[in-house]
């Protein structure tokens, strides 16, 4: 216990929250979404309480032990209960675990809650790839635009017995992205409440994708709902967090979030009242970089993506 004390102080003046997990890191992910903050203050808050709590009964106890340590023989002062420090020490906890209850029912409340969503993905699982739908947007029925994603060429070719590659070698802007590249990943719009339907073609599985805040399941005959609202532009990766076979770890899943300019593509071969919609964000966007298309790198920056956008692990 005192380890775990210890390591949540030492989390909460070190810890530095990022959109992506990194090695070595000592906290969540803060992620990169609406939601994400949610999750990621309930623990805050959790962990605040433990330190506090732990430094009191630790504290207690080790002035007790080394303050009121007597010789052997000596006679114990003899007292039943104190009545005023049994309410305090039984309704401060209370009214902590009331408010951590209350803190996470409420954010249960709003990841459930789907409503006013702008666009619509499903998302199926498979044996060990995603499929991914664009349903809708801005109201307007999207046919035709899906697409399966895998682990990409590289990871696949690493993992294969006598490569001889160095799965360390893996890497994506300076950070091992083995076994978490796909070869087409989500590309999603930001500043927009997307409404994800999930379900599975095989077995369970679960999109997880740390950044995004939250995890579902994958059920074959089930449809689970879940909704994000990406803050930033980013690459944002993630696995399969079932245990969905023998290449469970195969299972990767990435979302690209603000990348507009790949969007505007995808919703290029949807119906004309989906281009229309993108058609607005995009330009929106461009308006207020200044227009114009160019390379790749003036592109990305037009549609509010970084030249190099975050690839964190």
């Amino acid at each position: 216990m005192a380890t775990v004390v210890a390591t949540g102080a030492f989390a909460l003046l070190c810890g530095v929250a990022r959109a992506n997990p990194v090695p070595w890191q000592m906290d969540m992910t803060k992620g990169a979404t609406t939601y994400s903050h949610v999750p990621y203050d309930l623990n805050m808050v959790s962990l605040l309480v433990c330190v506090v709590i732990g430094i009191l009964v630790y504290g207690a106890m080790f002035i007790a032990m080394f303050r009121f340590r007597k010789s052997r023989g000596a006679v114990a002062e003899k007292w039943s209960h104190n009545t005023v420090v049994e309410i305090i020490w039984t309704t401060i906890p209370v009214i902590i675990l009331a408010s951590l209850a209350w803190m996470a029912t409420n954010g249960m409340r709003k990841f459930y809650d789907t409503t006013g969503s702008q666009m619509t993905v499903k998302i199926t699982g498979y044996q060990w790839k995603w499929r991914y739908d664009y349903v809708d947007y801005e109201g307007k029925p999207i046919s035709k635009v899906g697409f399966m994603s895998k682990l990409d060429d590289l990871s696949n070719e690493t993992r294969q017995l006598h490569s001889g590659l160095d799965p360390y070698a893996v890497k994506t802007d300076g950070y091992n992205t083995y076994l978490l590249n796909v070869d087409k990943p989500l590309v999603l719009p930001i500043h927009t409440k997307i409404r994800f339907v999930i379900t599975a073609g095989d077995v369970i599985h679960s999109w997880f994708v740390p950044a995004f805040g939250w995890k579902m399941d994958a059920i074959p005959g089930v449809i689970n709902a879940a909704w994000t609202n990406i803050e930033k532009p980013g690459v944002y990766r993630g696995q399969c967090a079932e245990l969905c076979g023998q290449d469970q770890r195969l299972h990767a899943d990435r979302g690209e979030g603000g990348v507009q300019g790949r969007f505007c593509q995808v919703a290029g071969r949807a119906g004309e009242g989906v281009r229309a919609g993108a058609r607005r964000q995009c330009s929106g966007a461009a308006d207020r970089t200044g227009g114009g298309t160019g390379s790749r790198q003036r592109q990305g920056l037009m549609f509010g993506l970084p030249a190099r956008p975050a690839s964190n692990v």
